[in-house]
């Protein structure tokens, strides 16, 4: 199947040639620095923030959700976290410099997912989440591979902790 933008809907949606939607969807990657022992690594004290959905198989995601028309894709990543896990933009710093897309099959649609990255600037900010969602974690990398049963989520956390380990 063959995806083209459709010049008559908003640049961040995608028409199918041979029918059917493609699904595009953001979301941002949260973590949190913990207060840690001078002694530990700074990467040490990282957690990231996993929500449990309260559909399906219950699997564990970062915030995120579709693209709504007129909408750009950071937009829809910050609408979706507040929405979800009740976290403002305000809340949080967006880090530079890490952006990351996964491709794959959704009940036969082929899905995009666009990640940023944010820390959160209170580590003991409250979590609020949506009805879509029954738990959250903040999680060490470890635990957060554990927890996101999907490959492609787990190398990205791995990615993304690489990522602020070559930053410290």
């Amino acid at each position: 199947m063959l995806f083209l933008l459709d010049p008559l809907c908003s640049s961040t949606v995608l028409r199918a040639v041979n029918g059917g939607m493609a699904v595009r969807a953001c979301g941002l990657i949260i973590y949190r620095r913990l207060q840690s022992a001078p002694s530990s690594k700074v990467t040490d004290s990282i957690e990231y923030l996993l929500l449990q959905t309260s559909y399906g198989t219950h699997h564990w995601t970062p915030p995120k959700g579709h693209v709504d028309p007129g909408e750009d894709d950071l937009q829809t990543a910050f609408r979706e976290t507040q929405e979800e896990a009740g976290l403002q933009a305000s809340q949080l710093t967006l880090i530079e410099g890490y952006k990351k897309e996964l491709h794959y099959p959704v009940r036969g649609k082929a899905k995009t997912v666009i990640y940023w990255l944010a820390e959160m600037k209170d580590c003991n900010t409250e979590i609020k989440l949506s009805e879509e969602h029954q738990a959250f974690q903040w999680l060490k990398l470890e635990d957060a591979c554990k927890f996101a049963e999907y490959e492609d989520m787990q190398a990205t956390l791995k990615e993304v902790h690489q990522f602020l380990c070559s930053k410290e």
